[in-house]
């Protein structure tokens, strides 16, 4: 069974669409969660929403702990997570209002703990194509003769740059990050995706693009409320666009992701702690 996880970013603290509504608490290995796991179903499909940020935003980026975030959804049987964030464009082509499915990622993002392993067990998942490469033609397939299609305007692929936050780039740095051909700038991405390869979970981020960062001359240097403001207007077409993608996405997957770690592993299993197994228990099942 395909069970889709939400992870919903700035403006996106709930799901309305969901029936049978079932609020959790869970306590992982890791720690506790952004906030509670609410589950429900959409047409038969089951669905678990998480708040990244918690409710309220109180979270900042560098305080989230991805790690329980992960884990919790892998731990309730999540196979698929969409990730909906807010993100500056450093491409002009990316505009302030659309959505890009990002396929690539630079990670600046220091100091976090973006690893399940270590302390015992080594392992080494390519991250090469970090995203699903499944879910974006399904999401697209999905507006297709919609009403979706003529109201939002959604790019495949680019490359997402993932900063620590919680500032905006400098002018230096924005300029640095164009150079380098990064698409688009977010604090949160990279983090998730590393998580999910390692928790063989299929992962794409739906990001919707609120500025042009600070690179752009012609455009207002990007600020907290002007960002929010762009959000919030594209709130409801993000909750259509994830239930239409929810539909397209259910049934069993037939890709990768779900064996990420078969060739990542590098410790001998047999000689993993007791205490590192029922750490693990839920990241590893499939190999102990």
């Amino acid at each position: 069974m395909n069970i889709i996880g939400v992870l919903g970013g700035s403006g996106l603290y709930q799901l309305d669409q969901l029936d049978q509504i079932e609020e959790l608490s869970i306590e992982t290995p890791f720690g506790s969660p952004s906030d509670q796991l609410i589950k429900g179903v959409i047409d038969d499909q089951q669905v678990i929403f998480l708040a990244r940020h918690g409710q309220g935003h109180k979270i900042l980026p560098s305080e989230i702990n991805y790690r329980a975030n992960i884990y919790a959804l892998k731990s309730l049987g999540v196979t698929t997570i969409l990730s909906v964030g807010a993100v500056g464009s450093l491409n002009a082509k990316f505009a302030p209002g659309s959505f890009v499915l990002p396929d690539q990622f630079i990670d600046l993002a220091h100091g976090r703990t973006n690893t399940f392993f270590g302390a015992g067990v080594v392992a080494h998942p390519s991250m090469a194509h970090p995203t699903c490469p499944l879910i974006p033609p399904n999401i697209l397939s999905a507006t297709t003769g919609s009403s979706l299609q003529s109201a939002v305007t959604i790019h495949q692929g680019g490359t997402y740059l993932t900063i620590a936050g919680p500032h905006f780039s400098s002018l230096a740095e924005s300029k640095l990050y164009r150079s380098w051909e990064a698409d688009l700038i977010g604090m949160t991405a990279a983090t998730e995706a590393k998580l999910a390869r390692e928790a063989e979970i299929c992962y794409q981020p739906i990001s919707i693009v609120t500025d042009y960062d600070c690179w752009s001359q012609d455009e207002d240097i990007v600020s907290a409320n002007s960002a929010v403001e762009v959000l919030m207007e594209k709130i409801p077409l993000t909750r259509e666009l994830l239930v239409a993608a929810i539909k397209q996405l259910a049934g069993h997957r037939n890709c990768s992701c779900q064996s990420s770690l078969k060739n990542a592993l590098v410790t001998d299993l047999s000689t993993i702690s007791i205490v590192k197994r029922e750490q693990l228990a839920s990241i590893l099942a499939n190999y102990l």
